[in-house]
């Protein structure tokens, strides 16, 4: 299969970069400004977040509502186009919420064994 074939290609086309699919999380169940998303992705620098919400917004993903008040104010949300990639985040946050505790999990394994290997070990009543 060709690259440009691909559709997971595709869909990382428009959904991929380190911030996109953290923005459309939170905008999922409500419009959210600027200031807002700035919050809830504190990672994102400014310039980082507004060329994301802008390649979002150029590919029909979402809608950025500008209101004629002083001081400007623009709200982001899902377009329809936008809504039907819910699923696929519900599937995202799951599959994270599992590996997360699956990677917890092998943590807890790998300092068991680690410390098990660095213990001190008994021989015939001696410690080595």
């Amino acid at each position: 299969m060709e690259f440009t074939d691909c559709p997971v290609a595709a869909t990382l086309e428009v959904i991929g970069g380190k911030w996109k699919p953290l923005i459309l999380l939170h905008l999922r169940d409500r419009a959210l400004r600027f200031s807002e998303l700035r919050r809830v992705v504190p990672q994102a620098t400014q310039k980082m977040l507004t060329q994301q919400l802008r390649d979002l917004e150029r590919d029909g993903i979402i809608h950025r509502k500008v209101y004629a008040v002083v001081p400007p104010k623009v709200d982001y949300s899902l377009t329809a186009y936008g809504q039907t990639l819910k699923p696929l985040l519900a599937l995202m946050c799951a599959w994270g919420s599992r590996h997360r505790s699956r990677a917890t999990v092998r943590r807890g394994r790998t300092k068991t064994a680690r410390s098990n290997r660095s213990a001190p070990r008994e021989v015939s009543g001696l410690k080595s």
